[in-house]
């Protein structure tokens, strides 16, 4: 069990909680594939929509139509208030390595309900920026069995394409998805998120199978750049929620920060230091921590989906500005300059190593 003694109350961080509650994301239309209809889980869906009083239309044909709008931003306000109850194709069920964040990743969902100016999302994913749910969920975990080594420790990534605790008020899929994974010997399931809603995750049977990893950034950044999620204190008090045993109302999950994407925004040190801060005053008692810090970066494709979605954005995406990394596969990303980064990861690695010295720093990106 954690060690509990000395946890102190945090009023700063409750006060700042209070000021505005975060409503939970509501689609104004949910499209069904008439196949989906036919699944256990597709039926679950219905059920769950339904009783939340969302327009729900069945779409015979088991295509997702009516995204288009006059503009690009109108396109994009209608997709992103759109979800569609979809089956994913055989593709969903050949897994595709994810390093450094896991062996194998699979997907719960495609797309996002916030509306961070740097998705990580564009030029990922094809068409107008829906949030698509699999109905097939059942299938896609007992997948994952064909994936794990017998001979080794094994991980699953849930969070490449979408933000599965953004959904769960709506699908019920990442509970469904910890408890299986609760149920298996030698794999770990990872999931990352910006939102705060844990509560329904905390009863669950997890086993320590799933590590549950918290996205927090300087409180500009956030503030700026992630709209429509919670703020950063909301978020550190969620990820106190799930770290705690469950002796103490906690999760007793392992747990994880992801610092992403890290920029050297003006006084970038002073408001990194100030996150770490908070996150020192959070997270005082001993666990099962770790940190992934990822630096951020755009591609050609990307940006120019970015500006079209986010016209006045304010994000820095200057190719002056920085350097050319080259993939594999011959892609081409602009990455900070190598001086900027060797500055950057010693400050990170230094003020973490100081604050948790037991918490293991996965990589750095």
């Amino acid at each position: 069990m954690a060690d509990t003694t000395g946890l102190i109350e945090l009023p700063e961080i409750e006060a700042q909680k209070q000021e505005k509650v975060f409503k939970l994301w509501k689609p104004k239309r949910v499209v069904f594939n008439a196949e989906t209809l036919e699944l256990p889980y597709g039926k679950q869906l219905l059920q769950r929509i339904d009783d939340l009083r969302l327009k729900i239309d069945i779409s015979k044909n088991n295509r997702v139509t009516g995204l288009k709008g006059k503009t690009e931003k109108e396109t994009y306000q209608i997709a992103k208030s759109t979800m569609a109850i979809v089956v994913a194709p055989p593709s969903a069920f050949r897994l595709r390595p994810i390093p450094p964040s896991a062996d194998w990743q699979f997907h719960l969902a495609e797309g996002c309900p916030a509306h961070c100016q740097y998705c990580y999302l564009a030029g990922s994913l094809s068409g107008p920026p829906a949030i698509r749910v699999f109905a097939n969920l059942p299938d896609i975990l007992e997948n994952v069995k064909n994936y794990i080594d017998p001979t080794r420790f094994t991980t699953f990534e849930a969070s490449c394409y979408t933000d599965p605790l953004s959904l769960e008020h709506l699908t019920g899929g990442l509970a469904q998805t910890i408890s299986f994974f609760g149920g298996l010997g030698n794999v770990q399931l990872r999931f990352v998120t910006k939102f705060d809603a844990v509560d329904s995750l905390l009863p669950l049977d997890h086993n320590g199978n799933t590590r549950a990893r918290i996205s927090l950034n300087a409180s500009s950044v956030a503030r700026k750049l992630e709209s429509g999620t919670p703020n950063i204190a909301s978020r550190i008090k969620a990820l106190r929620k799930l770290a705690l045993p469950k002796a103490e109302g906690g999760g007793g999950y392992p747990v994880g920060v992801v610092l992403a994407p890290i920029m050297p925004i003006p006084n970038w040190k002073e408001e990194y230091t100030d996150l770490l801060n908070q996150l020192e005053t959070s997270i005082n008692f001993s666990c099962d921590l770790t940190f992934e810090l990822i630096t951020h970066r755009f591609t050609p494709g990307s940006k120019d989906i970015l500006l079209k979605w986010y016209p006045n954005t304010t994000l820095e995406m200057d190719e002056s500005l920085r350097i050319v990394k080259k993939n594999k596969f011959g892609g081409t990303k602009y990455v900070y300059p190598k001086e900027m980064m060797k500055e950057l990861k010693e400050f990170f690695y230094q003020e973490i190593s100081r604050r948790f010295p037991k918490a293991d720093i996965l990589y750095w990106t």
